[in-house]
């Protein structure tokens, strides 16, 4: 009998859940979700990237002079390494008056480097350099100059890394300025901006 009463007590209070998880009743389930017909008339909506304006074809008609050359961090240090002259050397390069631009976060950057590089940060501090002001987080200089980059296509992008270079050569239009024997070279300018044939 005791047995008989702790079997009861047990589906008495076993049988909400059971319901819950196990409705019998047709209408305690729920419906299928039906799939909506589509309008075969109706427009087909699809997203296509924005070209930018300023390209026709490769060729970026916001570039000429004077240039802004966004300069990166290590560009800096082997400039100085190679004993040349920021300015001037670009402008023997391009044949036209440059304006060096650094984000703040390229001067963080330096900044970080410590005492070791204060002749970097000397330079970077020069008044000749356009100060660009950063308004994303963090403060990772390859990401910012990729970003700013793509979103204005009026720049020269100047650089020793590898990995932005491979970076900046993706987005079209955007010519890349480094340095090879001593001296600046342009890498993806259209010949008639006054880019130097090697």
């Amino acid at each position: 009998m005791e047995l008989f009463n702790e079997l009861t007590t047990v589906i008495f209070f076993i049988s909400p859940v059971l319901t819950f998880f196990f409705p019998s009743k047709e209408k305690d389930r729920l419906k299928p979700k039906k799939k909506q017909k589509k309008d075969p008339s109706a427009l087909k909506e699809r997203e296509v990237p924005q070209h930018p304006s300023c390209l026709f074809f490769q060729y970026n008609t916001q570039l000429g002079p004077p240039y802004h050359i966004l300069v990166d961090t290590n560009f800096i240090n082997f400039s100085i390494k190679a004993k040349l002259d920021l300015v001037q050397s670009m402008m023997d390069c391009l044949y036209a008056k440059c304006i060096p631009c650094i984000t703040d976060c390229v001067m963080a950057e330096i900044e970080k480097l410590g005492q070791k590089y204060r002749v970097a940060l000397r330079i970077a501090k020069d008044p000749r350099f356009e100060r660009l002001p950063c308004t994303h987080k963090g403060t990772y200089a390859d990401d910012c100059l990729v970003q700013r980059v793509t979103q204005h296509k009026c720049y020269i992008v100047a650089t020793v890394d590898r990995d932005l270079k491979r970076r900046i050569r993706k987005i079209p239009g955007v010519p890349i300025m480094y340095i090879s024997n001593h001296r600046y070279n342009i890498e993806r300018m259209p010949d008639d901006y006054g880019a130097p044939r090697f």
